[in-house]
């Protein structure tokens, strides 16, 4: 059986950038471009009529940013996963990135296969950082006191591994497997955990992680 396509939102307000994107993707027959917006309010209406799987979001347009978009497609869209794909790779972006909880970080100087299996890896469950900043950035992230570490001992013994795996990239599956439990034990080990330490997206929780150094 044909698994159903990954349904895309292009959200950036460079139209000849849309235009790149959507030769690349629809190239891809596992990839159904559903909507394209040029703006935040464009994005927002589109992702709350479709809900698509995933929206790849600029970070900057003329009404407003991308971290604000994706604050509110989580509220009209909590299903959706936000792709930020921006050419801006400075810290402070990548963490409001992080801060408003996309679920990946791409600079646009990646190459079309790898955005095809960042997009394929995003709806698995995987957060996706561009290794151009990673390195740098949970540097930054591990150096940063906005978050005390006694919130870890909020967590069990079992809630902190599967947030120790969520911070590898691995899926719930994949965690399940590990961990020997069901798909469902582990989704309620990550709902427990992100609810504990004010989350809302898995990719919060493992950049907390690597705040922390797993510690």
């Amino acid at each position: 059986m044909t698994p159903a396509p990954i349904r895309l939102i292009l959200a950036d307000d460079h139209e000849m950038v849309r235009v790149g994107l959507r030769t690349v993707l629809t190239r891809n027959p596992r990839i159904e471009i559903v909507a394209e917006a040029g703006t935040i309010l464009e994005a927002i209406a589109a992702t709350t009529r479709l809900k698509p799987d995933i929206i790849l979001l600029d970070v900057r347009f003329p009404d407003g940013n991308g971290f604000d978009a994706c604050r509110q497609i989580q509220i009209q869209s909590p299903q959706t996963r936000v792709l930020i794909l921006t050419s801006y790779g400075d810290d402070e972006t990548v963490l409001g990135a992080i801060e408003a909880g996309a679920d990946g970080y791409l600079l646009k100087e990646i190459d079309a296969d790898g955005l095809v299996r960042a997009i394929e890896d995003v709806i698995a469950g995987r957060s996706i950082l561009d290794p151009l900043v990673t390195r740098r950035v949970f540097s930054r992230i591990r150096n940063k006191d906005v978050i005390q570490k006694d919130k870890l001992d909020l967590l069990s013994a079992q809630e902190r591994r599967v947030l120790a795996l969520v911070s590898e990239g691995k899926t719930n599956k994949e965690i399940a497997a590990e961990m020997g439990l069901s798909d469902k034990t582990v989704k309620n080990y990550l709902s427990n955990l992100l609810e504990k330490l004010h989350f809302s997206r898995r990719s919060q929780a493992a950049a907390f992680f690597a705040q922390h150094n797993g510690k």
